[in-house]
């Protein structure tokens, strides 16, 4: 290795005829190796540099300093050629700016003597010296490749093919190269010259300002010069390499004087850039080498940025690496051209210093082999030292090397190879020497192997390869190049066939010429054919080929007991084989026999041959054995999977008997331990019988015990919970595998109630629970899979079991999708699968919806027509039918309709008791209560709440939407009366009435074809049906006008039947397909009123979490003990100039209540009041405000609770306690923080909020009560904007709250409302079995990642709110069967009214008769129902029973059951109105002062008159309510200071203000303090009403809820005050008196506090100016 300096030359030329123009003065000079450069506009400011050469070319050759082409080379090129003849890499480039000289430097003109350049001066001497050459033992190899780097990418110049772009890559031996480059062989100096030329005509070049021809890109001439020199000694070859680059850069340019635009300017820009890269590297290699390298002062490691160019990264050798370099500086004289050219002075003069280790370029196996040499010599010497030289010898003599000179004398030196062992166990280190040097020795031996005995030994190797693959079957063409399977075109060969199409031909063996055996590979002779397996013999058979009279023949010969088979026949002769034979060897070995020659003859002699039906594969060679041996394969198959399936059986019959045998153990197990328990707890279960025997319940608490104890056992939330859990995992993967396939179905959970409108199937019921559905008082449950098939427009339901199944066979189908063919998929899944697991049937018809017609009006008899809803199995009106019901004589004659009418025989129907009384057993389940239970047991299937919000609206379904509790039927009496009281109705009469189906209306367009059909609710299988009608949708109603009369046997049952029980219609219909909405939406029908369709609010967002407060667990809550509503008021107060704190301005222009932006001025100190309001009384008893937290900060509504916020920020509390406001006796509670929002540190609150954005902002304050565990929380969220400070806020833009005065009143007007509902719940016993069972964590699945779920679009499998909305179906459900009895029953009074108008008195005295006979309820006063006007009483008595069907509110006491009180539906806003006639007596008690105080500015006056008696909603209005007046007086004046021992846990819930506004006006409230009336306005959003002072007025002042008040309206109320339009509102706490301006806006408001309570006022009017106009 030697190191040398980069040399350094430079040269000026003459002007060019630019700088003539300008008459440019010269402003180098050159003094031997001196150059010297003058400023021009600074006469002395001239700078010196000295270099390796400096070349004075500026004049002509007339001056003696002229430096001409060929000194140039002599002093730079012939040295550089020198070095390549020695081995060494060798670079030449030249530098300097655009026009400099260059490329004549360079390349020259060719073409002109004695101005050609370095490069063809340089390759002509190259070959000059080769030829010169005598020495024969060298010999010498010449490569060159010419490419340029244009704009940064490479190009070849000598490959026309190669137009598009090199690629650079590096090689961790080779450095840098240009992929695909290529390098041409030249002989001659005229193959460089020819290829010179070609190259230079293909660089880009193009006119500048400076230079008419300028080289826009660098050019790099390689030169590969080899040189081998042949040892004759060791006849080894050694070969030394240089590679000679000879570089031409692209000059360096200034844009505004080369004038360059466009191309030329992005050319000079990447000329530039790769100049400039190479400036950094010559001078971070100049600083690397420099003199200041050595310095003490350590410095890092300088960067040189090869890789910033193309250029610096192939020259990164040349440059600082293995290589020779010499550099050209070509320099401009003119002084136009000053600072380009001391900047090219400079740019060499920093090249002087760089250093360059080059090395020669030996080839690496010669290097080898003398390293290894002199490792042997010293191995060598190493053992002689030892005295072990005779071992060299004999090693030498063992391995085949060269003997040495003692090999003669080996054994007279070496007794034997024991003695020579021993002498080597006994010399240390001698075994590892002499291993060492086999190895060495045997490593020369492959390096100095030739080239021609490599060939030789790759040869041999190839041969031995294609033997072997012969004996495989597998041949190889002629050029040996290609593996397979090629059919030759003479020699007879064998094919192999396989089960698997695409390994059949793959083998391909030969019949030789003579005998080709076939055996196994262990033969005791070597096999032709080599094959294995269990029936291949050692020799298994021969083929014999001969030639005989038609030609080339073969003969096939099976050894003794070799099982061999030609076309299916066993052969144990010779055959002769024919093209085309199927021969099997063994059992598992199938071959075509092929022989060409016979092939062509055969075609040649039968041209027009047909081609065979069936492909001759090895199925049809199965096929062909199994015939020729008579097997029948089918009943092969038959047998063995009959034996499978019973190996089945008894294995399982052993599981089965297994686990029986387990099961019975562990009940032995249990029962010991039973017994253990009650050995030694027997005290503790005597005295809990004698607790138990302590209690005495009256009848009305035991059916309410009973209630319980049957909801208990029926209780199913948690358990459809569980199964939604825990089978989620499997519905995501199956929807994930549908949209894989590409299958158009859709799967999502859905919840199915055994009702009558939507009995359960009995494939979705397991054998237990139809076993356990006798036993259930309550509607069996279950969780199912509804399957929407869009291909075909049809939906189907799957057990959880089922879904499992399918998936199994998706799971397959998935995984066969990528191995079977698209063509073949479907045809493959029909016959592997027997059908498409995501597909079931679906019938022509599907049901419309059911409808129920009640028959009691066949008792009097009367005929009855009735408009009855279609109902679907989801609640769902899908349409009405009218149906007509009559009595009619057995022998009456059926009168001619006409031709539109189609008339039934008389079908006969029997009904027996035994099985009618089944069906009562079973009924129960169904929703018919027969026991005296509340039908509220329909409406709690899961053990939550209802929703108001989800409750039907009250004009919905024909305008009734009743509720109620078991209907009591006004003729249920009759059943337990004589049944002779009926005439035609007497037992073991033919009974015969009448069913005429008219007509179906506003049954949807999607369904075509419609047919009814009809049956009694428990004769499923004798059913009427009608003829099919087209539907359009469209038009008059469809005319069925189908009669059927049926005649009845009468007996108990029957009669039974026709007072409880309907007939049954079911609508079908021809269903239309109709496209689904996507996965991640739910199907909601139109006529369902979701509150998810309302427009949306601002969300509830979950309490911000306290800084301050030690983390509690939260502990279990038992049974509600009372529910309270809170209104709670949010300001912010702003510090103004006055030192003031006045409240910012509240923007409440959204509409919705409980809404408002804050208006914020930035930079000012705030404080955050909040108040809350409450009735005052009762456990609510504010304590201390613990913390109040303030975060979340966003600039959406929505808010992420999952990520932890760092910004929550704990207010300081300044003041807290009761406030007293005047005319007001409610309780008002108030605190006071303060708000530093720069403690936030957030960009939102510290700016002005941009156009358009809002701030929102959680707040949460914790607030101590008394007689609670913990704290309770009241989270708020606020939304707000920042204005600068000095923003003045016009009020009619902020704000628009003016009130009835017309001024504005800001300071009531800036706050925020919240409404608020507080539930005080009980410690829950912590050992109870419920609640054990609450605290288990069952897993939920639907987290759980499946393949394929980013697929799903954010789809998630419905969980808990699908239980919701399933309670909203059962209750829609129940509310459609009431209404449907009660219009029935309103349908048949209002007939039998107009029959007694018409004479018949027999008839309305049976009926007054029977309707007489109805048993009291608990709630009717006993001593009322003796009146003096008996028929009067009676028709009070039944007016106030329909009344309480019609206004019935759901049972109260179950209210620990129930979601929340703000979900109440519908029902919960009425409350039982003229309970008796003695309510009206009690309204004679009520004063305007008692029971109508203000809600806004008024108080209470003091009054002897008690409200109703206070309690809280958990409790039901039973009978208990209704005790004594002094047991009242006792209970309510009991001393309060008695110290409460009770805790509770508190819950507070924001309550979400409902979006429907059911009616808003102003109304009257009777002012207690000055028995005035005052107008305000007022809101009803059920089932809160809002009250406000004006219409303007943006803050609500009060708020009334209706599911827990009870409204109440008398005409002798009114008559008594004397004010007419009059009605009042009682709740817990207070009795309100209500007046509307008419007596049209008074029903209006009744309608929309209680709608039922407004029915049933104008049923009672309408039905009294019926009376009045009769009389």
């Amino acid at each position: 290795m030697s190191g040398a300096s980069v040399k350094v030359a430079v040269r000026v030329r003459p002007f060019n005829s630019r700088e003539i123009g300008k008459d440019s003065k010269c402003i180098i000079q050159m003094t031997g190796n001196t150059t010297t450069i003058a400023n021009p506009k600074q006469a002395k400011d001239n700078k010196s540099f000295n270099f390796d050469y400096s070349y004075w070319s500026h004049t002509g050759p007339e001056d003696v300093n002229y430096a001409s082409q060929v000194q140039v080379y002599r002093d730079i090129g012939e040295e550089m050629l020198l070095h390549a003849f020695e081995g060494y890499n060798v670079c030449i480039f030249a530098y300097g700016q655009t026009g400099s000289g260059k490329s004549y430097t360079m390349m020259g003109k060719q073409d002109v003597k004695d101005q050609q350049g370095i490069i063809p001066l340089l390759c002509e001497d190259l070959f000059n010296k080769i030829n010169y050459n005598t020495d024969n033992s060298m010999s010498y190899s010449v490569e060159v490749s010419y490419m340029e780097i244009y704009c940064e990418r490479v190009r070849d110049l000598l490959n026309p093919k190669n137009k598009g772009h090199l690629r650079v890559r590096e090689h961790p031996l080779m450095g840098p190269y240009v992929e695909d480059l290529s390098k041409l062989a030249v002989t001659s100096y005229n193959d460089i010259q020819d290829l010179m030329d070609s190259g230079n005509k293909a660089r880009t070049v193009a006119a500048t300002n400076m230079n008419e021809t300028s080289s826009r890109s660098h050019a790099v001439f390689n030169i590969i010069f080899t040189q081998k020199r042949l040892d004759a000694g060791t006849d080894n070859t050694s070969e030394k390499v240089s590679k000679i680059s000879l570089v031409d850069l692209a000059g360096s340019e200034r844009a505004d004087s080369t004038g360059a635009t466009g191309t030329r300017l992005k050319e000079g820009a990447n000329i530039n850039k790769s100049l400039t890269t190479l400036g950094k590297v010559i001078s971070a290699l100049a600083e690397d080498t420099g003199p200041n390298k050595n310095k003490k002062k350590k410095k890092v490691e300088s960067f040189i940025p090869y890789r910033d160019s193309v250029l610096t990264w192939l020259l990164r050798e040349n440059l600082g690496g293995n290589s020779r370099t010499a550099m050209v500086a070509a320099l401009s004289p003119a002084d136009i051209n000053y600072d380009e050219t001391l900047s090219t002075l400079r740019y060499a003069d920093r090249a002087k210093q760089i250093r360059c280790n080059a090395v020669i370029n030996e080839d690496p196996s010669n290097r080898l082999v003398r390293e290894l040499k002199e490792e042997v010599s010293r191995l060598k010497d190493l053992l002689f030292s030892q005295g072990l030289g005779d071992i060299i010898d004999m090693t030498n003599a063992m391995t085949g090397m060269s003997p040495s000179p003692t090999l003669s004398a080996l054994s007279s030196r070496a007794g034997s190879i024991a003695s020579l062992h021993d002498r080597i166990m006994f010399s240390p280190g001698s075994e590892e020497a002499i291993e060492r040097l086999k190895e060495t020795e045997k490593i020369i031996a492959e390096l100095n192997e030739t080239w021609e005995e490599k060939l030789r030994r790759t040869e041999a190797i190839r041969m031995e390869r294609e033997a072997l693959l012969a004996e495989m079957g597998v041949a190889m063409r002629e050029d040996g190049g290609t593996v397979g399977v090629f059919s030759p075109k003479k020699t007879p060969h064998l094919v192999n066939l396989n089960e698997d199409p695409l390994m059949s031909e793959c083998l391909l063996y030969y019949i030789k010429d003579g005998i080709t055996r076939v055996g196994r590979l262990d033969a005791s002779s070597r096999q032709d054919i080599v094959l294995s397996g269990h029936f291949i013999k050692d020799e298994h058979c021969t083929f014999t080929s001969s030639d005989g009279p038609t030609g080339e023949m073969v003969v096939l010969e099976p050894c003794e007991g070799a099982e061999t088979y030609v076309n299916g026949k066993r052969v144990t002769e010779p055959t002769v084989l024919i093209s085309g034979n199927r021969i099997i060897l063994g059992k598992s070995h199938v071959f075509r026999f092929n022989h060409p020659v016979q092939a062509r003859a055969e075609r040649e002699r039968t041209p027009c041959a047909e081609t065979p039906a069936e492909p001759v594969d090895w199925a049809f060679a199965q096929r062909e054995l199994l015939d020729k041996q008579g097997i029948d394969m089918k009943q092969e198959m038959g047998q063995r999977l009959q034996e499978l399936e019973d190996q089945y059986r008894k294995e399982r019959e052993e599981a089965n008997n297994l686990l029986e045998q387990q099961r019975l153990d562990y009940e032995s197990k249990l029962e010991a331990l039973q017994k253990q328990v009650d050995r030694y707890y027997p005290e503790a279960t005597e005295e809990e019988e004698e607790l138990e025997e302590e209690v005495q319940w009256t009848e009305r608490e035991r059916e309410r015990a009973v209630w319980s104890f049957r909801k208990w056992r029926c209780y199913q939330f948690t358990s459809l919970r569980d199964l939604l859990w825990g089978n989620a995992i499997f519905l995501k993967e199956a929807n994930a595998i549908s949209v894989e396939l590409k299958k158009k179905v859709q799967f999502q959970f859905v919840l199915l109630t055994d009702t009558l409108y939507s009995p359960l199937p009995p494939d979705l019921l397991s054998p237990e629970a139809t076993k356990l559905r006798e036993k259930q008082h309550f509607p069996r449950t279950i969780v199912a899979v509804e399957v929407q098939d869009q291909k075909n427009g049809a939906t189907h339901y799957w057990t959880l079991e089922k879904l499992r199944q399918r998936l199994d066979l998706m799971r397959e189908m998935y995984d066969r999708a990528a191995d079977v063919p698209n063509n073949t998929t479907e045809d493959c899944e029909n016959v592997m699968t027997g059908g498409d697991p995501f597909y079931d049937r679906f019938p022509w018809f599907r049901l419309v919806g059911r409808a129920f017609v009640y028959l009691s009006n066949l008792l009097y008899p009367v005929p009855l027509v009735h408009r009855v809803a279609i109902v679907s199995e989801k609640g769902e009106v899908k349409g009405f039918l009218r149906v007509a019901v009559q009595a009619i004589s057995a022998d009456e004659e059926a009168p001619d309709y006409g031709s539109g009418v189609r008339q039934s025989g008389t079908a006969k129907i029997s009904f027996e008791d035994q099985q009618y009384e089944k069906f009562q057993s079973e009924s129960c389940s169904v929703g018919l209560s027969r026991t005296g239970i509340s039908q509220e047991e329909l409406r709690f299937v899961e053990g939550e709440g209802q929703s108001s919000e989800m409750g039907p609206s009250a004009d919905e379904v024909n305008n009734n939407t009743s509720g109620g509790e078991e209907l009591e039927n006004p003729l249920k009496a009759t059943v337990d009366g004589p049944l002779d009281a009926l005439e035609h109705l007497r037992i073991g009469n033919i009974f015969t009435f009448r069913v005429t189906v008219l007509q179906a209306s506003s049954i949807s367009a999607e369904y075509a074809d419609i047919f009814c059909q009809f049956n009694f609710i428990h004769r499923h299988d004798e059913a009427f049906s009608t003829e099919p009608l087209k539907n359009t949708g469209r038009g008059p109603p469809l005319g069925f006008y189908h009669v059927q009369n049926i005649a009845v046997e009468v007996t108990k049952s029957f009669v039974d039947y026709i007072k409880t029980q309907p007939i049954v219609f079911e609508v079908f219909g021809h269903y239309q397909k109709q496209p689904f909405l996507p996965l991640c939406k739910d199907v909601i029908s139109p006529l369902r009123p979701c509150r998810r369709q309302f427009p949306r609010v601002m969300p509830l967002s979950k309490p911000v979490p306290a800084t301050k407060l030690t983390t509690m667990t939260r502990p279990q809550a038992g049974p509600c003990h009372s529910k309270y509503d809170l209104m709670v008021f949010f300001e912010i107060c702003e510090l103004e100039a006055n030192g003031d704190y006045i409240p910012a301005v509240v923007d409440h222009r959204g509409g919705m209540p409980c809404h408002g932006t804050f208006l914020l001025h930035q930079g000012l100190q705030r404080r955050i009041t909040v108040t809350i309001v409450h009735e005052s009384g009762g456990d609510m008893d504010w304590k201390d405000v613990r913390e109040l937290v303030v975060g979340r900060l966003r600039s959406t509504p929505e808010a992420d609770e999952t990520i932890i916020d760092p910004n929550i920020l704990s207010l300081n509390i300044l003041s807290t306690g009761y406030v007293r406001p005047m005319h007001d006796d409610r309780t008002f509670y108030r605190f006071e923080a303060a708000w530093d929002s720069s403690m936030h540190n957030s960009l939102l609150l510290n700016r002005v909020t941009p156009y358009g954005e809002k701030i929102y902002m959680t707040l949460s304050a914790y607030l101590e009560m008394e007689n609670c565990t913990q704290p309770a929380v009241i989270t708020k969220d606020i939304c707000m904007v920042f204005y600068s400070r000095d923003t003045k806020l016009s009020a009619s833009r902020s704000i628009r709250n003016l009130f009835g005065t017309g001024s504005l009143r800001a300071a009531d007007g800036n706050r925020v409302t919240g409404v608020y509902e507080v539930s005080l719940c009980n410690l829950a016993d912590a050992g109870s079995p419920g609640m054990q069972r609450r605290r288990r964590r069952v897993l939920d699945t639907s987290v759980a990642y499946v393949r394929g779920e980013e697929n799903l679009a954010g789809w998630r499998p419905r969980s808990d709110s699908l239980i919701l909305d399933h309670q909203w179906e059962l209750e829609k459900l129940s509310l459609l069967q009431d209404v449907e009895r009660t219009k029935h029953y309103l349908l048949l009074r209002e007939k039998l009214e107009s029959t007694m108008l018409m004479g018949q008195e027999s008839l309305q005295a049976c009926v007054t008769e029977e309707l007489s006979e109805v048993p009291q309820t608990p709630e009717v006063d006993p001593e009322v129902s003796s009146g003096s006007d008996f028929a009067t009483e009676r028709q009070r008595e039944l007016a106030a029973k329909c009344l309480r069907l019609l206004t019935h509110s759901f049972n109260r006491e179950y209210g620990h059951v129930c979601v929340s009180a703000s979900e109440s539906k519908i029902s919960e806003m009425s409350v039982t109105t003229l309970r008796d006639s003695t309510s009206i007596s009690a309204l004679n008690t009520i004063t305007p002062s008692s029971t109508c105080p203000s809600l806004v500015e008024g108080c209470y006056g003091t009054t002897e008159l008690r409200p109703p008696m206070p309690r809280s909603r958990a409790v039901s209005p039973g009978p208990d309510t209704q005790q004594d007046p002094e047991a009242k007086k006792s209970s309510n004046g009991a001393p309060e200071a008695k110290p409460r021992s009770r805790k509770f846990v508190p819950d507070i819930q924001e309550i979400r203000v409902s979006p429907i506004v059911s009616k808003k006006g102003y109304i009257h409230f009777l002012e207690p303090h000055t028995n005035g009336w005052v107008k305000r306005f007022v809101v009803v959003r059920r089932p809160y009403v809002y009250i406000y002072n004006t219409e303007r007025d943006a803050v609500e002042r009060a708020i009334l809820n209706l599911s827990s008040a009870q409204v109440e309206y008398s005409e002798d109320q009114q008559a008594m005050l004397k004010t007419p339009n009059t009605f009042a509102v009682c709740t817990e706490h207070r009795g309100i008196l209500l007046q509307a301006t008419n007596d049209k806006e008074m029903h209006d408001w009744l309608y929309a506090f209680n709608p039922l309570l407004a029915g049933t006022i104008r049923s009672k009017l309408s039905r009294r100016r019926a009376g009045q106009m009769r009389m």
